[in-house]
C-alpha cells in the first residue's frame, strides 16, 4: 500500500496541468466570450457580464455582476470607453486586486484592433455620445476577431505558461477556420459591393468597411440621440435621393421611426444584431456573421437594392 501511495504522489506531481483548476474569465460582453471560448478551450471557464440583446453603451448593474468579478483571474473588455458609464464601479467594488485597470489580469481587446472613426477633433457633448478613442464596435470585422484571439491567447499563456503549446493550438485553429469563414462572407457580399445602407447606431462601420457597404446616414442625428422630426424628414429625403432601400436597426432600438421611414422610402428595415446573443439564432461568433450576412444578402434580392 505504500508503494501505490508513492506512485500515486509522483504522478501527481508530474502532471501540475492535470491538478491546475481552470482559468476563471469574465468578458463585458458575447462576442469577447465567444472567442476567448475558441482560444482557451477546456482549460478556462467564461462568462459574459452584457447579454446581445442589450445596448453595451448601457447595462443595468447587478449584484451578480460583482460576484462574477470577485472569481475572475482575468477580465476582458471591449474597451475604447464603450463600458465606461456601468463596469469602472464594478470593477472597483468586486475589490479582486487581479483585475483592475493596469493589473495583470485586466485585458482590453482593442488595444491591437483596427479602430475606425477616431476623433480628430476636441469631443463635446455637442457631438452626442462620440467616443474619444474611437469606435468600440471593432468586433464587426473578422480581421480584428483574429487579433481579438491573440491578445485572449497570449493573456492566457502569462497565467498558463506551461500550456502555452495548447492555446496556440487553440488560437491556430481558430484563426483558420476564421480565415475560411471569412473567404465565403466575402464571396457572399462581393455581388453588392457599394450598397448604399442607414443603420439606427453607428454600430457597423467596420462591418461594411470590410464587407463593402456603403453607410449614407443613420436614424441617430447624433450617436445616442433620439431621431427628430426634422432629421428624420432629411433622411427620408436623402434615401429617396440616393434610392437607399435597406435601415439596419440593432436589437434594443425601438422599431417605430425605423419603420416610418420605411413605409416613406420603400425601404426594408432588418433587425441586425452586432453582437453574439442579439438573436436566439446567434450563439457564437461565426453565427453572427452567418446570420447577418445571409440576412443581408436576402434582404438585397428581395428589394433590389443598389
Amino acid at each position: 500500500m505504500k508503494r501505490i501511495v508513492v506512485l500515486l504522489t509522483a504522478v501527481l506531481a508530474a502532471s501540475p496541468a492535470r491538478a491546475q483548476s481552470k482559468l476563471n474569465v469574465v468578458t463585458t460582453t458575447e462576442d469577447l466570450a465567444s472567442i476567448a471560448r475558441e482560444v482557451g478551450g477546456d482549460r478556462i471557464t467564461v462568462e459574459a457580464i452584457a447579454k446581445g440583446y442589450q445596448d453595451p453603451h448601457f447595462v443595468e448593474a447587478k449584484p451578480s455582476f460583482i460576484l462574477k468579478l470577485q472569481k475572475a483571474d482575468v477580465l476582458v473588455v471591449v474597451g475604447r470607453e464603450l463600458e465606461i458609464g456601468w463596469l469602472p464601479p464594478l470593477i472597483q467594488q468586486s475589490r479582486n486586486s487581479k483585475i483592475q485597470p493596469g493589473s495583470e489580469g485586466y485585458l482590453d481587446a482593442s488595444l491591437k484592433a483596427q479602430i475606425l472613426e477616431v476623433p480628430t477633433t476636441q469631443v463635446t457633448r455637442a457631438m452626442g455620445d462620440v467616443h474619444p478613442l474611437g469606435n468600440p464596435h471593432y468586433w464587426l470585422d473578422p480581421e480584428n476577431g483574429k487579433s481579438i484571439g491573440r491578445e485572449i491567447a497570449a493573456k492566457l499563456e502569462q497565467f498558463r505558461p506551461n500550456e502555452r503549446s495548447y492555446f496556440e493550438q487553440q488560437l491556430t485553429d481558430f484563426t483558420a477556420r476564421l480565415d475560411a469563414a471569412e473567404k465565403r462572407w466575402l464571396a457572399q457580399t462581393a455581388p453588392f459591393k457599394g450598397m448604399k445602407v442607414v443603420t439606427y447606431h453607428r454600430s457597423f462601420p467596420n462591418f461594411a468597411e470590410r464587407f463593402g457597404l456603403d453607410i449614407i446616414g443613420y436614424v441617430e442625428p447624433k450617436p445616442g440621440i433620439p431621431p427628430s422630426p426634422q432629421h428624420t424628414l432629411d433622411l427620408i429625403n436623402e434615401m429617396k435621393r440616393q434610392n437607399v432601400k435597406l435601415v439596419l436597426v440593432e436589437p434594443y432600438f425601438d422599431l417605430k421611426t425605423p419603420n416610418a421611414i420605411g413605409r416613406d422610402t420603400g425601404a426594408q428595415v432588418l433587425v441586425m444584431p452586432p453582437s453574439v446573443g442579439g438573436v436566439k439564432e446567434v450563439t457564437d461568433y461565426f453565427k453572427l456573421f452567418d446570420y447577418d450576412i445571409n440576412l443581408l444578402v436576402e434582404a438585397i434580392k428581395k428589394t433590389g437594392a443598389k
